[in-house]
């Protein structure tokens, strides 16, 4: 019996032959990444422990993201924490400031994290990194602690579900769509600590962004990783940022899967997640007359430059209807360049935008966009549980950034293709 490619990559850095499903290994861990929300505790957890080095200092990643620019004192100490950490263990690969840019779009963009890397972060949407290939989770601080002080950590190895996504996606769907109708189609808790591997002919009709917004969002049906097979649009990223040889896994024909899933993305429309789950989905056609106080174009999920391009090609020319808030937030300082090279940033301040310094802030309401009692917002982001941007009160819809133009524009949930004079993707 083969492996998949999950299966493959645990064998691999626990250093046997082969692995099935349930085992439990101990495995080596490329690469280790924490936040200004998770890696105080886990710098704590270090000393607590008596530790007195980290395993590698190249090979941990620490990233204020989440609340900064600095919101208030206990971000800046959580900051301090991690910035004398990382002085004290010469940490070269610390970001803060003008450096700093959301972790889960940083570290591939960087050419930190390649093909068949074995990664942990204290975030639960480390899977982005499944898009290169790699094995990528979201772990606990202590979790953390344990690999900053030795390199490894266990893991009992997933069951796969294999996604063949058939077809080509139309007119304005992108991957956040594919991965919102399955996880409409699965549930939250659809995909439980198992891994799902996404293979089928429209792979190769998703860009490198689409594919990080898919491995992005798996977490949200339940499941320990997401993985795309690497392919050539996968080898081309890679080779021009990474900074270690990848290493390019693909399932054996005979691998065993728990379940095999089929998709027609030919057939989807952009897709509009309602509160107060991400599973609680409907197609833009289907959403009815719903009034919006905000518009937030930006995170881990839909920050990058495409999707700044795609709000950027509907907002040109236009304003944000009047009483809507519209925030825009490049995901890393590269995107951020790139958007102000390419004329993107002025296109959104015409249209009456907020331009965001990169920084997780609104999606999880930690600053800069802060919803009211009452309020509701559409977002670009991963999750619209309940107070996720704000008061217990307000709501929160899921979408594709051109959604999210085409609604700021018309001050309700939008279909792009009711703007008029658009050319259609």
């Amino acid at each position: 019996m083969g492996m998949t490619i999950t299966e493959k990559i645990l064998a691999a850095h626990a250093g046997l032959d082969r692995v099935e499903a349930g085992t439990i290994v101990n495995a080596r861990v490329d690469v280790a990444m924490g936040n200004d929300a998770t890696a105080p505790l886990a710098i704590a957890a270090f000393r607590e422990a008596g530790a007195r080095k980290v395993f590698d200092r190249r090979r941990l990643v620490l990233v204020c993201d989440h609340f900064t620019p600095n919101k208030d004192i206990q971000a800046a100490t959580n900051c301090k924490i991690m910035r004398d950490f990382a002085r004290e263990q010469q940490i070269p690969r610390f970001y803060e400031g003008g450096e700093a840019g959301i972790c889960h779009v940083l570290l591939p963009e960087a050419g930190l994290v390649v093909s068949g890397d074995l990664v942990v972060g204290a975030d639960s949407h480390t899977c982005t990194y499944g898009a290169l290939g790699a094995f990528a989770t979201g772990v606990g601080s202590t979790d953390l602690a344990a690999v900053m002080m030795t390199g490894e950590l266990w893991f009992r190895v997933p069951e796969t579900v294999k996604v063949v996504l058939r077809g080509r996606p139309g007119p304005w769907v992108s991957g956040k769509d594919v991965i919102l109708a399955l996880i409409g189609a699965i549930g939250v808790e659809g995909a439980n600590y198992r891994a799902l591997e996404f293979t089928g002919e429209a792979v190769a009709h998703l860009t490198m962004a689409d594919r990080f917004t898919v491995a992005n969002m798996v977490v949200e049906a339940g499941a320990k990783n997401g993985v795309f097979p690497p392919d050539e649009t996968t080898r081309e990223y890679v080779y021009a940022r990474g900074d270690r040889d990848p290493v390019f896994y693909e399932s054996d024909p005979d691998a065993s899967y728990a379940d095999v899933l089929e998709m027609d993305v030919s057939a989807l429309e952009p897709q509009v997640a309602f509160p107060h789950l991400p599973s609680n989905v409907r197609p833009v056609g289907r959403v009815g007359s719903i009034k919006i106080d905000q518009v937030y174009i930006g995170s881990c999920t839909n920050g990058r430059i495409e999707d700044l391009r795609t709000a950027a090609r509907l907002l040109r020319g236009r304003k944000a209807a009047p009483g809507v808030r519209l925030i825009v937030a490049p995901a890393t300082p590269e995107v951020y360049r790139t958007a102000l090279a390419e004329g993107l940033l002025e296109v959104f301040l015409d249209a009456g935008a907020v331009i965001s310094p990169p920084t997780c802030g609104p999606c999880l309401g930690g600053h800069m966009g802060i919803l009211a009692a009452g309020e509701k917002a559409l977002a670009t982001t991963n999750r619209n549980f309940v107070g996720r941007m704000g008061h217990p009160k307000s709501e929160v819809y899921l979408a594709n950034p051109a959604v999210a133009a085409a609604t700021a524009v018309l001050g309700r949930i939008a279909h792009p293709d009711e703007l008029k004079g658009v050319h259609r993707l």
